[in-house]
């Protein structure tokens, strides 16, 4: 990857907005130890209160919309990422928590709005996924500003995240020849959980029902279509990101299983296996098997593959295994703890392998010779005759 000056000043402009979506992520692992009832570095009572929609808005929104802004190439869509940014490290602070709340809200809306542009450029339905992404964030933005507790907005963060990545995957299965009734298969997910999250709000049990089941049929329509299952069977970067989106998906679907199996949740075990199968599981894994793609795109700086990546993921999903499974579904409160912890120990491992590689990588693609000039053509000795027939021309 050759590092011009220009590349060098565009990810140097956008590295404050990577920044914030970093601290929210911290002070969002800080939370979970509290939660999880557990010495932390910052103790405060907002904290465990704002967990949840500080990593939802405050991190994961923030590289959403980043992403988003540097693909539309307009300054105005840089609001997005801007405002949930902000609105994310102000949960951290002693302000009235109307003012993150009412940033988050704008963020979520400038999102939208990115969303819209896109569309008119060139509608699809891998688009329409992610635009009803943003609308689903700008829901519980709203929702959780009008005061609905968050247990309640779940259903919306979960289908902001969700949608979002099925579009994105839908937009790369595209490439390949897909089958006459794919994408209208993937529609009819989109609407169903599009009336799920709805429905949840009115009537919770039945929209969770419904939620469930268009989550495992989500779930089933990405494992048939998805490329991740022929990638499996490469080395290096490939075998990593298909391994890494194969384990989102069965987390995925186990969320959906729990729904759809037993209904609502707003607390206790089964609420914590939901939320972690859905945005530790599935979103997690996948921010795992696109952020070499994703970084050097946003920061125009490289990340290549390196075997360290690949130990966070598997000590993620294996922690994830204790905790949801043994912790959470079977109740056993050292198996909970231990494994919430050995989660944070994984993210944190990826976060500092991803780091150190693309430090280390930029560092030698600054340090290596720029190749030397192309030596001119030599003048020709007469001109050249002009050929025959004008049409031979190109």
């Amino acid at each position: 990857m050759t590092l011009t000056p220009e590349a060098r000043r565009a990810g140097a402009r956008r590295a404050p907005l990577l920044l914030a979506a970093g601290l929210c992520l911290l002070a969002g692992l800080d939370a979970a130890l509290l939660l999880l009832g557990l010495p932390a570095p910052v103790t405060s009572e907002r904290l465990p209160q704002v967990h949840g929609v500080l990593l939802v808005l405050g991190f994961a929104g923030t590289l959403v919309a980043l992403e988003r802004a540097v693909a539309l190439g307009s300054r105005w869509g840089y609001l997005a990422p801007a405002a949930l940014g902000t609105g994310g490290l102000l949960l951290l602070t002693p302000v009235s928590l109307t003012v993150p709340r009412s940033l988050l809200v704008a963020g979520s809306a400038f999102l939208t709005a990115l969303y819209v542009r896109f569309w008119r450029r060139q509608p699809s339905a891998a688009l329409l996924a992610q635009a009803a992404g943003a609308v689903s964030a700008l829901g519980a933005a709203l929702l959780w500003l009008g005061g609905l507790d968050v247990p309640r907005l779940l259903p919306w963060l979960v289908a902001f995240l969700v949608l979002t990545i099925a579009g994105e995957r839908l937009e790369l299965a595209r490439v390949a020849v897909l089958s006459p009734h794919a994408e209208p298969t993937f529609l009819a997910c989109l609407g169903a959980v599009a009336a799920g999250i709805a429905t949840t709000l009115m009537w919770p049990a039945t929209g969770t029902l419904l939620l469930g089941a268009a989550l495992l049929a989500l779930v089933a329509w990405l494992v048939v279509h998805d490329a991740a299952r022929r990638l499996l069977r490469s080395t290096g970067l490939p075998r990593f990101t298909a391994a890494c989106l194969l384990a989102g998906y069965a987390w995925l679907g186990l969320a959906g299983a729990l729904w759809l199996l037993g209904g609502p949740v707003a607390g206790g075990s089964r609420y914590d296996a939901v939320v972690h199968a859905v945005f530790l599981g599935f979103v997690m894994s996948m921010i795992m098997a696109h952020a070499p793609v994703i970084l050097p795109a946003v920061l125009r700086r490289p990340l290549p593959y390196h075997p360290g990546l690949a130990a966070a993921a598997w000590l993620l999903h294996g922690s994830l295994l204790l905790r949801v499974v043994v912790g959470d579904l079977r109740e056993v409160r050292g198996a909970w703890q231990l494994g919430g912890v050995l989660n944070i120990a994984a993210v944190l491992l990826f976060v500092l392998t991803a780091a150190t590689t693309s430090v280390a990588a930029t560092r030698r693609a600054s340090s290596s010779p720029a190749p030397p000039p192309a030596s001119p053509a030599p003048a020709p000795a007469s001109p050249a005759p002009a050929p025959a027939d004008p049409r031979t021309t190109r």
